[in-house]
């Protein structure tokens, strides 16, 4: 029963299952779901995007175990980490598109601190870790462009 539940946390509601790019397309379908809870104020997305992240560890740690070391079924780092890139809560939808690309190339290129966190940290806390900081680094590109343009 449990294990289900990890599963479905894990996979982001099986689109985890996607047949190729699995990543990109949760990072794609968090986009509904950021939209419903972008009307939440500052302090409520926060509380959820963090409790979706410790679920997030929790979750992959536990079918890390079923699937084997850092599985590309697990996607809801990218779930939790386009969350972080977010966090402003922009309006238009190009920006919260801007998010996606720059998230996903954050996520793919791992430049030097995301990748020695992904190297360096075990579990479901590596799989979330790194994510979670290329949503960090999204966000303040994020900020600096809407600062400076």
């Amino acid at each position: 029963m449990l294990e289900k539940f990890y599963r479905i946390i894990a996979t982001f509601f099986g689109v985890g299952n996607a047949p190729t790019a699995p990543g990109t397309v949760a990072s794609f379908a968090t986009i509904p779901l950021f939209f419903i809870i972008r009307k939440l104020s500052l302090f409520w997305y926060l509380l959820f995007t963090s409790i979706l992240a410790v679920l997030g560890i929790i979750s992959s740690s536990k079918m890390e175990n079923v699937w084997g070391r850092d599985p590309s079924r697990v996607v809801i780092d990218e779930v939790v980490g386009m969350l972080i890139s977010l966090v402003s809560r922009p309006k238009r939808i190009k920006d919260v598109f801007l998010g996606f690309v720059v998230f996903r190339i954050f996520d793919i290129i791992k430049p030097s601190p995301i990748r020695n966190i992904e190297r360096n940290t075990n579990g479901g806390t590596g799989i979330m870790l790194d994510d979670m900081i290329a949503g960090a680094f999204t966000a303040f590109v994020l900020y600096v462009k809407r600062r400076f343009s």
